[in-house]
């Protein structure tokens, strides 16, 4: 739903999204970009995850140094989150590209194919295509989760009166969702300026990209795939 170019309104919803995808390319075609994405999620994970400490105790020494730990819970988790991500697909985020042309592009075509046109046409940087909103998306996306996760626990376990499964599906669903609100126009832009990169047309950069994008759909457009990035 988030992977036109141009900006041409290709799908008129999530299912219609499934169905045509799936009448016309086949079910194999909903997998599209499967291994760039298991690599890229092994890789850009696993070091998130690695990152996510140290960064958090440099970020306490620094920042929270004369402030009582239990006060800066929420703002510390943000901010090393935030930065662990942000370090983590800046490395990655060729991986990105390769994923979102490939599942982008109406036939088959393989990780070498999209990485032969990404460098014939603009070189290495091309693999770096995006990754301005990509490190703000990442930054907002394991900020939003991992803070908002324990602060909607407290306040759950608090209103049930006890921890349980019960506990963790609706904290769950609460950073997730907002996760997801805060997210999907980063998510939108760098899509957009990802599969026009190796192409005739192009953006200049990703404030172009997110002006286009204002101007020609307007700003609800910002948010397609809110659905689906949700239930993911």
């Amino acid at each position: 739903m988030l992977t036109s170019g141009m900006g041409e309104a290709r799908y008129h919803g999530m299912i219609d999204c499934i169905v045509k995808v799936a009448r016309l390319e086949g079910p194999r075609a909903l997998w599209k970009g499967l291994v760039p994405a298991l690599v890229r999620q092994v890789s850009y994970h696993s070091f998130t995850f690695v990152l996510y400490e140290p960064i958090r105790d440099t970020v306490q020494a620094l920042l929270f140094a004369d402030t009582d730990p239990a006060q800066t819970g929420y703002a510390l988790r943000l901010i090393s989150a935030g930065l662990s991500a942000a370090i983590a697909i800046s490395i990655f985020n060729p991986t990105e590209v390769v994923k979102t042309q490939m599942q982008s592009s109406s036939g088959q075509i393989t990780m070498r194919e999209v990485a032969q046109k990404i460098w014939s046409k603009d070189g290495y940087k091309g693999f770096w295509a995006g990754l301005r909103p990509n490190v703000v998306r990442t930054f907002l996306v394991n900020g939003a989760e991992i803070g908002t996760y324990d602060e909607a626990k407290l306040a759950v376990v608090d209103f049930l009166g006890g921890e349980g499964l019960a506990a963790h599906l609706c904290a769950s669903f609460v950073a997730g969702l907002f996760s997801a609100c805060v997210s999907t126009p980063a998510d939108v832009v760098k899509t957009r300026y990802m599969n026009a990169a190796g192409s005739d047309h192009a953006y200049r950069g990703v404030l172009q990209t997110g002006f286009a994008i204002l101007r020609e759909e307007g700003f609800c457009a910002l948010y397609k795939g809110f659905a689906l990035i949700v239930c993911r």
